[in-house]
């Protein structure tokens, strides 16, 4: 996949890694030079460019590009130019970062994708994690439905599906087990990893 990021502060620029890391092509952009320079080597291509200015934008290769992300965060006014000048170039894909509610809305009426909060987000999940016992990560879809990794109760284990009914009783669709395996790396030292096991059927234990 192939995408551009403009904005290359903390999350900008983490996000850009690790999309890179996985294989993707990414062209990080920010009007910061030293930070164009300082991740050069860590994102497929960086550009020191003002995505306020639409025709600094005939620099981005828009039309072979799958994705734009606006990950502005510390300037309102300029997520919301650089937001618009995308839109008006009618590119594939739009998603943009907001910092509050006006901000969120005012991206709503541009016509964005999809609006990112990131904060928002790694609070509502770190609250979930602090707050409820045996919790390892979450992701809220909306406020009735959340996807969640759990640590199995002690009194589960060793029951099947079809003994335990996580449907009928709790309400709850097990989309996956994730079981640790110990493996040797090529130095000879242990490590833990985690496996994904797959759809669980009424036998599965």
């Amino acid at each position: 996949m192939k995408l551009i990021i403009i904005g290359l502060g903390n999350f900008g620029a983490s996000l850009g890694t690790k999309m890179t890391a996985l294989g993707h092509e990414v062209i990080g952009v920010d009007t910061n030079m030293e930070r164009v320079e300082s991740y050069k080597d860590k994102l497929s291509h960086t550009i020191c460019l003002d995505a306020t200015d639409e025709v600094a934008l005939n620099k981005l290769p828009l039309n072979n590009t799958d994705m734009v992300l606006i990950t502005i965060g510390e300037n309102e006014g300029s997520n919301i130019m650089a937001t618009a000048n995308f839109k008006n170039r009618k590119v594939n894909r739009l998603i943009s970062r907001s910092i509050n509610n006006v901000h969120e809305n005012v991206l709503h009426a541009i016509g964005v994708d999809q609006i990112i909060r990131p904060e928002e987000e790694s609070a509502e999940r770190w609250t979930k994690k602090l707050n409820t016992k045996g919790i390892i990560d979450s992701f809220e879809l909306n406020k009735e439905y959340s996807i969640i990794e759990v640590i199995v109760p002690k009194e589960l284990v060793g029951l099947s599906f079809d003994e335990i009914q996580f449907k009928k009783k709790y309400n709850i669709l097990v989309m996956t087990v994730i079981k640790n395996k110990q493996e040797t790396s090529f130095l000879g030292q242990f490590k833990i990893v985690p496996q994904v096991q797959g759809f669980p059927s009424s036998t599965t234990v």
